[in-house]
């Protein structure tokens, strides 16, 4: 699966990125609110390899990587959740190397997948779930066109601790009528 966007081409995870996914994967400050910090290479080859093969499969999560589209730098990765076949609901996860914050690039890669997901797609609704304290996740969101849903008391065991979880979301009606 490829996607382009103005300046940043989404793909496969390939075992090659490996060392650059660590990078900024391993940043437990920057990642504070990630579920996964993986600790050593090996395990970010068993994520890649573990990654779905066949992207719109119900159930799975497909993780796409963002790059520079004319250096082909690794900036950060996208997960997509087709949660099921049914409701058409997808949920999205995007995580960026550091040094590439503040620069666009978080909202022009989901603003990429969006378009995807509604008008090649077809889906009826993308979500993304929040730690509270993560502000500049929540502007993000807000931002390219999601709202608040709901904030959920201590509904996540993450990193052995409970934390809440902020529900942002978006209806392919919303998208189309911008």
């Amino acid at each position: 699966m490829t996607l382009e966007t103005e300046r940043l081409v989404l793909r496969d995870l390939d075992v090659n990125d490996k060392e650059a996914i660590f990078e900024y994967r391993s940043d437990a400050e920057t990642n504070q609110f990630q579920s996964w910090i993986p600790k050593t290479l090996e395990e970010v080859e068993t994520f890649i390899l573990n990654n779905s093969k066949e992207f719109n499969q119900p159930e799975s999560w497909y993780q796409l990587l963002i790059t520079d589209k004319m250096t082909e730098e690794v900036i950060g990765d996208i997960g997509v959740h087709f949660i099921d076949s049914a409701s058409k609901q997808v949920e999205f996860g995007i995580t960026l190397n550091k040094k590439h914050h503040h620069k666009g690039y978080a909202s022009e890669a989901l603003t990429g997948l969006i378009e995807l997901m509604f008008k090649e797609l077809k889906k009826h609704r993308i979500t993304a779930s929040i730690d509270p304290d993560n502000a500049s996740s929540m502007m993000l969101m807000e931002r390219i066109g999601f709202r608040k849903e709901g904030h959920f008391i201590k509904s996540l065991y993450l990193n052995g601790i409970w934390v809440d979880d902020v529900i942002y979301a978006l209806l392919q009606e919303e998208w189309t009528t911008r």
